[in-house]
């Protein structure tokens, strides 16, 4: 099959990328490479995956996207996205990079793609709101800038599936962590700060707050069990995740014990919008995706920590 992936030199695109190309699949990858983090980060995942075979296209979902298009794709993961939940970032940003490069490209897929077989949006949980324990019949209540245009953009290619005009889905992500997690992110920045001995700055009253911390793997695994079953999957939203729930102290816990090394705390006022709990409800993703997560957090953050030290610890 021939497949795109958007975002493809991102967190969690890179190990679906590597996965597909694993099953025997032919890649495209797409990405921007802007500076919302450090891209030398992306161009390390770039270069490993075209070492595997993986053509990027360097370029935004906002540019012409006729040249991407020559290639007829079986499927399209659409994972390119504006992340997190932080109010510093200006709203414009979320508009442009979610809900407009997201029309752009269903636009371009509408025009050049007539023989897709699935449009594979990736979404968030963010689109719950505060209480993100919920089944995907519940209505979506988001509170930030991130879950209102990841909701809007979900919106414009499932309106686009209800019109017959293309086959779709949407997977709602939770809480995906492992290697190549963005630097900003909870167990990258815990992990780095460890190994540089600096302190850790907690939102107050956060380490409570509980997740699915769920492993990249996992949701890569997740998402490759699509391919065949796009008949079955059209029209439908899916919640991604793991039941199994940890606070995060859970986590800094064991990251500690990974690391035998103990944090520093750097206390900060809560934080407007964070979710209290997430605890993931994958009921549909067992019954249609036969979607099983098998990795805890304590072995998920044991291969992170490795990847950290083998990219970033200088011996």
């Amino acid at each position: 099959m021939k497949i795109l992936v958007t975002g493809a030199a991102g967190f969690i695109a890179s190990h679906l990328c590597e996965r597909l190309i694993d099953l025997g699949h032919e890649v495209f990858g797409i990405d921007n490479f802007n500076n919302y983090y450090n891209p030398e980060l992306k161009e390390l995942n770039a270069n490993k995956l075209s070492l595997k075979g993986v053509k990027i296209f360097r370029k935004d979902l906002n540019d012409d996207l006729a040249d991407v298009f020559k290639t007829p794709y079986d499927y399209i993961y659409h994972l390119a996205a504006q992340p997190g939940i932080s109010a510093t970032t200006p709203i414009e940003d979320y508009i442009t990079n979610n809900i407009n490069a997201t029309q752009r490209l269903l636009e371009a897929t509408l025009k050049y793609n007539s023989g897709l077989k699935s449009f594979i949006n990736i979404g968030t949980s963010s689109v719950y709101g505060i209480v993100a324990t919920v089944d995907e019949t519940v209505s979506p209540a988001p509170v930030s800038y991130y879950g209102v245009t990841k909701l809007a953009a979900e919106q414009l290619v499932l309106g686009l599936q209800r019109l017959g005009k293309l086959n779709a889905c949407s997977m709602r992500l939770y809480s995906v962590y492992g290697p190549r997690e963005r630097p900003e992110k909870l167990y990258t920045k815990l992990i780095d700060n460890l190994c540089n001995n600096k302190a850790f700055p907690l939102f107050e009253g956060s380490e409570f707050h509980e997740r699915s911390f769920t492993y990249v793997g996992d949701i890569v695994t997740g998402l490759v069990a699509i391919i065949g079953r796009e008949n079955v999957i059209d029209g439908e939203i899916i919640n991604l995740g793991t039941d199994e729930v940890n606070t995060t102290q859970d986590g800094i816990k064991a990251v500690e014990k990974i690391m035998n090394k103990t944090l520093v705390i750097d206390r900060q006022p809560a934080r407007c919008g964070d979710q209290q709990r997430t605890a993931a409800i994958i009921t549909k993703a067992r019954e249609i995706l036969g979607y099983t997560p098998k990795v805890s957090l304590f072995e998920g953050l044991e291969e992170q920590v490795k990847w950290y030290q083998e990219n970033f610890v200088e011996y």
